[in-house]
């Protein structure tokens, strides 16, 4: 048995971690997401990305986008490998933890269930999503049960929620995926 995961960044996600970024604006950041996520598509994976952001200063700590088909990895997810990816730059598990300034996660969609409990627990202190769950839904990835106010519970837990950034531009994205005819990955349709 192996006892070591490898998981290899495309060239275009390798490049957008290399690069010294500061995008002040939310609609900036999620701009920069979405061209991941388009970006991610041609690279053979899903149609999601997401990266980690300084909240205050909109400085890029790590970027991410969906390798699970390609790597064969379930956990593959976009706001995975960016959380994950962040949290080795900043050296601990916890994104929110003093003296380094509070971060914000900015994803293509909703999160999933599993991505959900990862903001939960990576420190970061913010979310901006593009595309709803029920627009991930629509085009036949399942999203897992998550409850109906995860928003309000986040909040509750001091990491802000900002839905719909550039929302019919994160909808359009997935539409296309799907009339593309590329892999809808989801274990309870034999995909």
């Amino acid at each position: 048995m192996d006892t070591a995961l490898h998981l290899d960044l495309p060239d275009f996600l390798a490049r957008a971690n290399a690069r010294d970024l500061v995008l002040p604006r939310a609609e900036d950041r999620m701009r920069f997401v979405l061209e991941l996520a388009r970006e991610n598509v041609a690279a053979d994976g899903g149609p999601f990305a997401a990266a980690v952001f300084e909240r205050d200063s909109g400085r890029l700590l790590a970027a991410g986008a969906n390798r699970v088909v390609a790597s064969g990895y379930s956990c593959a997810h976009a706001e995975m490998l960016a959380l994950t990816l962040a949290q080795r730059q900043a050296g601990h598990y916890d994104l929110g933890r003093p003296p380094h300034p509070a971060c914000e996660l900015v994803s293509s969609a909703e999160p999933c269930l599993m991505c959900l409990g990862a903001v939960l627990w990576s420190g970061v202190r913010g979310l901006v999503c593009g595309a709803r769950g029920e627009d991930v839904c629509a085009v036949g990835f399942d999203e897992g049960p998550k409850p109906a106010d995860w928003p309000d519970e986040l909040r509750r837990r001091g990491i802000g929620v900002t839905p719909d950034v550039l929302r019919d531009e994160a909808r359009a994205l997935l539409r296309d995926y799907q009339a593309a005819g590329l892999p809808v990955y989801n274990a309870r349709l034999g995909a």
